[in-house]
């Protein structure tokens, strides 16, 4: 090859536009599928909240009219009330799905219920103690709260740093709706 043809060689590749497309693509494909991929991780994950919301305001309806009898609901049946609604989005038996449900004297006294993630975990709180989980709902005319907690997994790992507030790459999904029952025959 002649010195002429040696020099040219670095600007004739330089200058070559044949592969520049399939650069370009390369170049834009990856962000644009872990875009996609977190829009659908924020819509199922969205949807699934939405779901377990509707299936919470659904049982605590049945208990407010006294469709379901306080004698009726312990806790597994209660939880398994709800997994059955929420098995179009969860697997089968729902686990990380929590409940609680219980009596409160007042309104008062049911706004003072909260929670909180400690250790990955969830904590019930009422003012600054700690409470267990339970199924205790009142008779006719009480006021109860009703509240739905289900341990998501988040599916893809990029996502999993952003959207996960529980131990083990779930997300906390959560309902809770506070009702007086109806005057219903005990």
């Amino acid at each position: 090859m002649s010195k002429v043809g040696r020099a040219s060689s670095p600007r004739r590749f330089l200058g070559d536009r044949r592969g520049s497309t399939a650069i370009e693509f390369a170049m834009l494909a990856i962000p644009f599928a872990l875009l996609v991929f977190a829009i659908l991780e924020s819509c199922i994950s969205f949807a699934a909240q939405e779901v377990m919301a509707n299936a919470t305001d659904d049982i605590a309806r049945q208990l407010r009219t006294g469709q379901l009898r306080p004698a009726d609901v312990s806790g597994t049946k209660l939880r398994d009330m709800i997994c059955t609604k929420l098995e179009i989005m969860v697997a089968k038996t729902c686990p990380g799905l929590l409940v609680d449900l219980r009596e409160y004297p007042t309104f008062a006294d049911a706004a003072l219920a909260g929670f909180k993630i400690q250790d990955g975990d969830v904590v019930l709180t009422k003012g600054t103690s700690t409470q267990t989980f339970t199924v205790a709902p009142g008779l006719a005319e009480s006021r109860n709260m009703l509240r739905v907690f289900y341990k998501w997994p988040v599916m893809t790992d990029f996502m999993a740093k952003s959207m996960a507030n529980l131990k083990d790459g779930k997300t906390l999904h959560f309902a809770s709706i506070t009702w007086q029952n109806e005057p219903f025959d005990n």
